[in-house]
């Protein structure tokens, strides 16, 4: 099956090939050809300059330009779509590309206009929230349903007029009160950094969530704003209420501040689950911190949360932003933010994908009367011993009636480990032959 991205060079578009490209074969377009062909090559699919001729070859045509470019994408594809496939949008507006979808796809064309309500920095589909707003269901609504859902995906079907309202909340409002916010300490002229001296954890976690919308390409920002339809209601309504609040503050007038309060604290909802997610989330970042300071001086392996990438290495020092990690004559330091802590059951699994194991045979005499089920088992609680096994039972006229030669295949991760599986031999009462 054919699937073709266009816009598969930046961003989302670009992210969807990591989901895709093991189990279909993808297609991707862009407007910077150069670059286009870089990220195919450089990611295993197919790059074609022509969006028309993508559309013509594809099962499934994925549309993953700017919001703004959208429904001209839509509209310059149509004539070129290919019969009996699904057209799939990937913006985070929606009523706009499903009236154009609606209007210029053939009936032989199925679309389904979807929003996938998470970044491009996202690295597992597990648990992400997908919404679906097609007006009809043809025969491939079901299999990308069953598909989104062997991934563990939330799906949430609704009306494209239903979600652009509830974005208009969740991201309009959100990204607008965020950007406010970072815009007014911009203008006091406040030193993020020194504030950090007096933070409490919630205010590192709100200047966290603050900091990665701020960071986010102010061209998307801005079309999320003002390609819904609901922006200007929700931007009016939250600029009067800080108004509002402003004056009541400034008047002095503490009943009225506290109706307020109180009025908005009880439209929150379930505040007891808010608390609790945000303990968690408190919670997870000391803890994460204290694994991390507990291992200076000790080995570790630290995977950056977006790359994968796995680092190795003795851990030297740490402070509030920097793990410093030595792997032989090379030091790296790491921002804490960007890295997760190995448990050591993954350490040790990364270790013997990635290391050049040892193995040897070693033989020993023992007393006739030695358990070998049991040396067996106490070389495999060693550390990094990968696999034990007797290979060769001997009792030649060189061995002592009363004792046997026993020849193990012992695989390690070093020729240090292997020493130290001669050690415990001897330490059963066996002499290495």
């Amino acid at each position: 099956m054919n699937v073709g991205i266009i816009g598969g060079s930046d961003g989302l578009g670009k992210t969807l090939i990591y989901y895709f490209r093991d189990e279909f074969e993808v297609y991707i377009t862009a407007r910077d050809h150069k670059k286009g062909r870089a990220v195919a090559d450089e990611l295993g699919v197919n790059y074609i300059e022509s969006n028309a001729g993508l559309a013509n070859i594809s099962d499934i045509l994925i549309i993953s330009v700017p919001i703004q470019h959208t429904c001209d994408v839509i509209r310059e594809v149509a004539p070129f779509i290919k019969s009996g496939s699904v057209m799939i949008d990937v913006t985070s507006v929606k009523e706009g590309p499903a009236k154009t979808m609606s209007e210029v796809l053939p009936d032989s064309v199925e679309y389904i206009p979807t929003h996938p309500v998470f970044g491009p920095r996202t690295t597992e589909l597990d648990n992400q929230v997908i919404v679906l707003t097609a007006d009809k269901k043809g025969k491939w609504y079901d299999k990308v349903y069953k598909y989104l859902e062997s991934k563990n995906m939330r799906i949430i079907e609704t009306s494209a007029e239903k979600h652009d309202f509830m974005m208009s909340i969740v991201q309009v409002l959100t990204h607008f009160s965020f950007i406010s916010t970072a815009s007014a300490i911009e203008k006091l002229k406040v030193d993020i950094s020194e504030t950090e001296d007096y933070e409490s954890p919630i205010y590192n976690l709100m200047i966290d969530m603050i900091a990665r919308i701020v960071s986010q390409n102010p061209y998307l920002t801005y079309n999320i704003q003002a390609m819904n339809k609901n922006g200007p209601k929700i931007r009016n309504t939250f600029a009067d209420a800080v108004l509002e609040l402003r004056d009541v503050i400034n008047n002095g007038d503490s009943e009225e501040f506290m109706d307020i309060a109180i009025r908005a604290t009880k439209h929150m909802g379930d505040i007891k689950n808010a608390l609790g997610r945000s303990d968690k989330a408190i919670g997870a970042l000391n803890y994460e911190y204290g694994m991390l300071y507990d291992s200076i001086g000790q080995e570790v392996g630290l995977m950056h949360i977006y790359s994968g990438k796995i680092h190795v290495g003795i851990l030297e020092s740490l402070d509030d932003k920097t793990a410093v990690l030595k792997d032989g004559n090379k030091t790296k330091k790491l921002r804490i933010a960007n890295i997760r802590i190995l448990l050591p059951e993954e350490l040790y699994k990364w270790k013997i994908e990635n290391s050049n194991t040892k193995t040897a045979f070693i033989s020993c005499v023992f007393p006739k009367n030695v358990h070998v089920e049991t040396i067996e088992k106490t070389v495999l609680k060693l550390d990094n011993i990968i696999d034990i096994k007797l290979t060769d039972e001997y009792t030649g006229p060189q061995i002592d009636d009363k004792f046997i030669s026993l020849t193990f295949e012992v695989t390690a991760l070093t020729k240090e480990d292997i020493e130290n599986v001669k050690d415990l031999f001897t330490g059963f009462g066996g002499v290495i032959r």
